[in-house]
């Protein structure tokens, strides 16, 4: 699990494909403390295993499905990447729960600049459009946000200049992919509501059978 809270901006040495899937390798300092071949980092969003540390880098292997889902595929050497470890027990949950299994990509479809920050809009697929709610959270390149609107087509975040100076999303401009992951909490919401409106009809038979049964009809 972790937090959304970036530790540090990584750099991609390479990522070198192996036919079932492919090994990046991303050079980082701060969260190499007291790492260890098998922790998981999140990777712009994307929670990896380590494979191999060594020479101010760590390697992780991606499997096709981590590269059809994510952006991790696209990545060239030089890429800036946000870079968090698991968090610990006891640690501060300081953004807010995530995974690190993401759900799907977006699109920034527009950034405006001010004194204060910078608004991006995000293009979302529609499936996952309708877990994201006005002032709630949600992980765009393994950083925690909170949704300031709604669009149509998706919806708007506001970055602040201290989240701006330690994460990628400053460089990133229209038309980049992002990684999305959804407030988990969004989708237990959903399943425990589907479960309990199709347990409605059982519940009202269950009803009707013991008024029968009362009644003296069974």
């Amino acid at each position: 699990m972790f937090t959304g809270l970036i530790e540090e901006i990584g750099v991609v040495k390479s990522l070198e494909g192996t036919g079932t899937g492919a090994t990046l390798t991303v050079s980082a300092a701060r969260v190499l403390e007291g790492t260890v071949v098998g922790d998981s980092i999140s990777i712009d969003g994307a929670c990896q295993t380590v494979t191999r540390i060594g020479g101010g880098t760590f390697s992780v292997f991606c499997s096709s499905v981590t590269l059809q889902a994510t952006t991790l595929g696209s990545f060239g050497s030089a890429r800036r990447v946000n870079l968090e470890r698991a968090v610990t027990p006891g640690g501060r949950l300081g953004g807010h729960i995530v995974q690190g299994h993401v759900d799907g990509r977006g699109s920034i479809s527009a950034v405006r600049r001010d004194s204060r920050g910078i608004g991006i809009d995000m293009a979302v697929p529609e499936a996952l459009s309708r877990y994201i709610v006005e002032k709630g959270s949600v992980a765009v390149d393994g950083i925690s946000l909170t949704v300031v609107s709604l669009h149509p087509a998706g919806f708007g975040i506001y970055i602040i200049p201290e989240t701006a100076s330690k994460t990628t999303l400053y460089e990133r401009k229209a038309g980049d992919a992002v990684n999305i992951e959804v407030d988990i909490l969004a989708k237990y919401v959903e399943r425990m509501l589907s479960i309990r409106s199709s347990d409605e009809p059982t519940a009202r038979e269950d009803e009707l059978k013991q008024k029968l049964l009362e009644g003296g009809y069974l």
